[in-house]
């Protein structure tokens, strides 16, 4: 008889019984499981730093000598601390620190560095403390700050950093100590770069010493704000199996190299700590997945199907009390709803409750001992989903894998499941199935067909005898033709047509279907399906709507365009051209944008003034197309009115930008800048005022200056606007020039970039002399312009 069926009562209530037990167990024996593990791990500690040895090798040396003396594996651990004078203190008391942990002595300030003093015994003393922090130390950071108290005074280690690799090659920073929030936050993710001193220690595993700040900052990026604060430091790779599993970073206050002893000292240090930071530790008591878990997690991820890795976890006993999930398949889903790796490091009877006590219980623990794969006959589970109880049927295999279990299962009860994704389908696209049996002139539909004919399920099927009355009239004789063909040659048919719901709705449907035919070839069965095409057809249509609009405003953006185009080689006729005006050679560019569906702003104008003096303007009207041209018009007629007449050149941006405002309230209202210039040749004396306008560009002796502007702001910009003037004699030789924003302006770039390079491109190309004028050479280098591009070159020609 199982003893799981004494009384009487259910073998699964017993199991959760057993398992609130054992937890309510583990609760209350947590502080004595937590003293002998620190035990143990002192007493591996000792013989590492007696011996030079492993964590690994450290722990089987004390099972072979608790063997050889016939001695427990405790009161060895006890013997070997007892025979160095560190028999670990008692427990703690309420009235005392007695039996605090070396890791809480070091941060309570009673470490031997915290009172002013030396770890005695040198480095082999110093290694057998370290060895006892470790023992209790729970995380990277714990195990961080351990390191630094511990080395601080001897080796002058301010700070130290754990890295722990990631799977794509970068570091993670797992734990830290010594340097502050902003640093670790700043450094806690380093990319796989070339260059970091951590990642090349973690893939040559050899340990990387910087002794120089100056030439290490070459080779490498230094952590630190700045990086000379700590003038040494040092990257050790934790021993144990390739790829390593963390390294760590010693930064020490001292200059200098590292010598001989310290360098072996880190050594011994970064091995002692291989175990603590392998493993993961979090609170006591709880249990981690190892390597080749991973390993099959990463397996399952790319399987389909539910499966579990299982570890047996035993009672002192040496029974299996219940399983811990160490790797789970994606599609895995407990009773809970937890997929995946949710499930990962949770038990089976805390997931799978009602499975103990069953034959596949039994079958797991048979497959552990004889390692004879485990295939259940299909069987009735009881689970909860979203709330409901039901039973479904499975069939589960569990093959061993060295001391675990690879379980994985199959639910044959997935008709209903089927049905539900059919009808979500056919909901989704609004299709539905139907047949026809000929033999019996059957009819069927699915429940999606009623909702695409808009019929009431209680009417029943249309037969094909009333199918003309639905049908739209144009679409009777295609699909009369279709269904001829479907019938009398068997031949597929997928023929699209309209319906007339009973409320006089429209709709376009699809009719595909196929015949199966029996021993002479005729027709017996028609199955198919009715698909709703309404929203696809209305989508279809008005995208044709939007086309012909698209169409229609492309071609109205076409004529504006090429009125606009005519409008402006209107106002200004030569796109190119060399002028003698008051002793002076004026050389113009003017080059259209490349791309763009409208015209734009960009003016100049260069004339003789009655008095002989000379004016110049450069403009720049905001915006494109006709209302920009037009704008344009105004002010080059109305610059040239006024100060043909004798305005002052203040008084004209004054009169302009007055002339814009009054038009802000009309739809074609706009801005402007401008540049305007006026060289009197009898003491080639040049007087200028600008408008938002960018400044001049002098070229004088080699050198090429930007004229600091006057005051004045864009026109239509602000009623109360001053605008000022200033003066400059120009010079034999002298090169003036006038231009437009698309001359100098990038997508993205400062606009102080693109004035300093016209600077330079214009004193190359007066150095170089390539025979053409400086306007059009500047505009001919702007290829694939996005904007107007306007230049107006004034020269003072010299003696030669």
């Amino acid at each position: 008889m199982h003893p799981d069926a004494v009384g009487g009562t259910a073998p699964e209530v017993l199991a959760l019984a057993r398992v609130v037990t054992r937890l309510r167990a583990e609760i209350v024996d947590l502080e004595s499981v937590a003293s002998v593990t620190a035990v143990v791990e002192r007493a591996k500690g000792v013989l590492m730093a007696q011996t030079g040895v492993s964590a690994e090798a450290a722990y089987q040396l004390l099972l072979d000598r608790a063997g050889q003396r016939r001695r427990t594996l405790l009161e060895e651990c006890w013997i070997t601390l007892s025979r160095i004078g560190s028999r670990p203190a008692p427990q703690v008391t309420s009235s005392g620190s007695a039996g605090r942990a070396p890791l809480d002595l070091l941060r309570s300030g009673t470490a031997p560095h915290a009172l002013g003093g030396r770890w005695p015994g040198g480095s082999r003393a110093l290694l057998a403390r370290l060895a006892e922090g470790l023992a209790g130390a729970r995380t990277a950071d714990e195990v961080a700050e351990l390191l630094r108290a511990v080395l601080r005074d001897d080796e002058d280690v301010d700070a130290v950093m754990i890295y722990r690799p990631a799977a794509t090659g970068s570091l993670e920073l797992a734990g830290h100590a010594g340097i502050d929030a902003a640093l670790a936050e700043q450094w806690s993710h380093i990319p796989p770069l070339s260059g970091v001193a951590a990642l090349e220690a973690t893939t040559t595993r050899e340990g990387v010493w910087l002794e120089n700040p100056e030439t290490d900052a070459v080779e490498y990026l230094l952590i630190g704000d700045p990086p000379e604060q700590w003038p040494t430091r040092a990257w050790l790779p934790v021993p144990g199996s390739s790829p390593a599993t963390a390294v760590v970073g010693f930064f020490r206050t001292r200059e200098g190299p590292f010598d001989p002893a310290t360098r072996t000292l880190l050594r011994r240090t970064v091995r002692l700590c291989a175990g603590p930071l392998r493993e993961h530790r979090g609170p006591q008591g709880s249990g981690t997945p190892h390597e080749d878990a991973e390993a099959v997690q990463a397996i399952f991820d790319a399987m389909a199907g539910p499966a579990v890795l299982l570890t047996p976890l035993r009672s002192e006993a040496g029974d299996i009390e219940d399983y811990r999930i160490d790797a789970a398949a994606p599609e895995a889903v407990d009773v809970a709803g937890r997929r995946g790796r949710e499930l990962v490091g949770r038990r089976v009877l805390e997931t799978y409750p009602t499975v103990a006590g069953t034959a596949v219980w039994e079958g797991y623990r048979d497959t552990l001992m004889t390692g004879t794969a485990y295939q259940s006959e299909p069987f009735t589970y009881d689970e909860v989903t979203t709330g409901v109880p039901q039973q479904s049927t499975y069939s589960v295999r569990a093959s061993r894998l060295g001391d675990r279990l690879v379980v994985s299962w199959i639910r044959h009860d997935t008709s209903e499941r089927e049905t539900r994704r059919l009808a979500e389908l056919q909901r989704l696209g609004n299709l539905g199935w139907m047949g026809w049996n000929l033999v019996t002139d059957t009819i069927t539909w699915s429940d999606q067909v009623y909702t695409v004919f808009d019929r009431d399920p209680a009417l029943g099927p249309v037969h094909m005898e009333e199918l003309p009355q639905y049908v739209m009239a144009d679409d009777l004789p295609k699909l009369g033709s279709a269904v001829r063909r479907l019938l009398g040659d068997g031949q597929a048919i997928d023929e699209p047509f309209r319906l007339t719901t009973k409320n006089g709705v429209v709709r376009h449907l699809r009719i595909v279907a196929e015949a199966q035919t029996d021993a002479d070839g005729a027709p017996v069965e028609v199955h198919g399906f009715f698909q709703d095409l309404t929203a696809q057809r209305d989508a279809e249509l008005a995208l044709v709507e939007s086309e012909r609009a698209n169409l229609v405003q492309r071609g109205i953006l076409k004529a504006e365009r090429a009125l606009g185009a005519r409008l402006q080689d209107t106002l200004l006729p030569v796109p190119e051209q060399s002028l003698e005006l008051a002793g002076l050679r004026v050389d113009v560019a003017y080059v259209p944008a490349d791309s763009g569906a409208n015209v734009g702003g960009d003016w100049y104008s260069a004339i003789e003034l009655p008095d002989e003096s000379a004016l110049f303007v450069v403009g720049d009207v905001a915006g494109h197309g006709l209302p920009a041209v037009g704008t344009m018009a105004q002010l080059r007629f109305y610059t040239k009115g006024m100060t043909v007449t004798g305005s002052a050149l203040p008084d004209v941006l004054g009169r302009l930008n007055t002339l814009l405002l009054h038009t802000v309230t009309d739809p074609d209202g706009a801005t402007a800048t401008m540049v305007m210039a006026r060289y009197q040749p009898w003491d080639r004396c040049l007087t200028w005022v600008c408008a938002g306008h960018l400044p001049p560009l002098l070229v004088r002796g080699g050198e090429a200056d930007f004229l600091a502007p006057p005051e004045g702001c864009l026109l239509g910009a602000a009623f109360s606007t001053t605008y000022g003037q200033k003066t400059i004699d120009l010079l034999p030789g002298d090169h003036l020039l006038f231009y437009t924003d698309g001359l100098v302006e990038d997508p993205g770039e400062d606009i102080g970039v693109g004035l300093g390079r016209l600077a330079d491109t214009a004193l190359r190309l007066l150095r170089e002399d390539t025979g053409d004028t400086l306007a059009r050479a500047l505009a001919g280098l702007r290829a694939g312009n996005r904007d107007d591009i306007c230049v107006l070159d004034v020269h003072i020609p010299d003696a030669s």
